[in-house]
């Protein structure tokens, strides 16, 4: 028997599961999930959840449900690449003829003093349950930093401001200006946005380390009730830990066919994959499905054929009547993209894509 093993059942590791199951599966391979939690979390929605304006429960999506899909729920420790084997904190190792490795994403610190043990986190769930109590428990007033103006720490502060009214919201970014990422035109919309609904942005702030309520820039400060990190992601722990050939940003590098060069029978998904461009879920989704048409044409003896992951486009969200985006060459800015945005998630619940 076949042990066909995905770990992670996020945006990529689902994908490849309900592509497969489109098509025939050999009865000699058993294909298996293994996740920590017992749902797919929707992490594109995380900020919401930290600002207070989604629950929990909404970000919750089933697993794909196939009569021949085992699931496993376990904590991996390592991987034993050499004799197939994944580790777990508690119980049996299993056992895999082929792997999919799609276990997202954690903060990325930069080496700064202080920032992990000091600051909050949209990286996980349970670490956005943290983040959550933490922001809605602060009193009237408190001063909320947001480390990074990416688009996650952009679409928090602006949820977060139609959630707490009350708050001093601040970006802190060490570039010119917030969404660097986007052109100039989007960013200068969203810079506006801010300034109309008293989000304040510091630009060109270099942070040296972080206290409970201080943060350092060289020799100045800024007073903090409470920071959060959204300044940067790398691979998450468990890929850190392997011995392969890896990008500069510590993601894996591989062949035209997602697979490490050196073990062709480890594919790698999503956020882990050196890719050309961006870490995204619709990345991960568009390689998701490429391994399992890969995986299908190996299963028939079959040389894959691909054509290149075309990405449609970034979306965000400034609070729940605007928004603003890439699409293609094409910027796109107010209620338009918001309205886009909803559909892309309402279609992410529903596996439509």
């Amino acid at each position: 028997m076949i042990q066909f093993v995905i770990l992670g059942g996020g945006y990529g590791g689902t994908t490849v599961i309900h592509e497969l199951f489109k098509g025939h599966i050999p009865s000699d391979v058993q294909i298996t999930l293994v996740d920590r939690m017992p749902f797919q979390s929707l992490k594109t929605e995380y900020y919401a959840l930290a600002a207070g304006t989604a629950s929990d429960h909404e970000l919750r999506v089933p697993f794909p449900h196939y009569a021949e899909l085992q699931i496993k729920y376990g904590e991996i420790s390592t991987l034993d690449l050499n004799n197939r084997l994944i580790h777990f904190t508690e119980g049996d190792p299993l056992p895999y003829d082929q792997l999919v490795i799609a276990l997202g994403c954690t903060d990325k610190y930069h080496n700064i003093q202080g920032a992990q043990q000091n600051s909050c986190s949209i990286q996980s769930f349970a670490a956005v349950r943290n983040t959550y109590m933490k922001l809605n428990n602060s009193k009237p007033y408190s001063n909320i930093n947001i480390i990074g103006g990416g688009l996650s720490g952009v679409e928090l502060a602006a949820e977060l401001r139609e959630s707490r009214p009350d708050l001093n919201i601040t970006i802190i970014d060490r570039g010119s200006r917030v969404l660097s990422a986007f052109p100039p035109k989007v960013s200068g919309y969203v810079t506006k946005w801010f300034n109309e609904h008293e989000v304040r942005t510091l630009p060109y702030v270099s942070i040296t380390s972080l206290e409970p309520d201080l943060i350092y820039y060289g020799a100045d400060t800024i007073p903090t009730d409470v920071t959060v990190w959204t300044a940067g992601i790398q691979p998450a722990p468990l890929v850190q830990q392997m011995d392969v050939r890896k990008d500069p940003q510590g993601r894996i590098l591989l062949n035209e066919y997602h697979q490490i060069p050196n073990y062709p029978e480890i594919f790698v998904c999503g956020d882990c994959a050196s890719l050309p461009f961006a870490p995204s879920a619709q990345a991960a989704e568009g390689q998701g499905y490429q391994i399992a048409q890969i995986t299908s044409a190996l299963w028939r003896g079959e040389t894959p054929k691909l054509s290149s992951i075309k990405l449609k486009g970034t979306l965000g969200s400034l609070g729940k009547k605007a928004g603003f985006g890439l699409m293609g060459m094409t910027q796109v800015t107010g209620r338009v993209p918001r309205i886009l945005k909803s559909g892309v998630l309402w279609m992410s619940k529903h596996h439509i894509g």
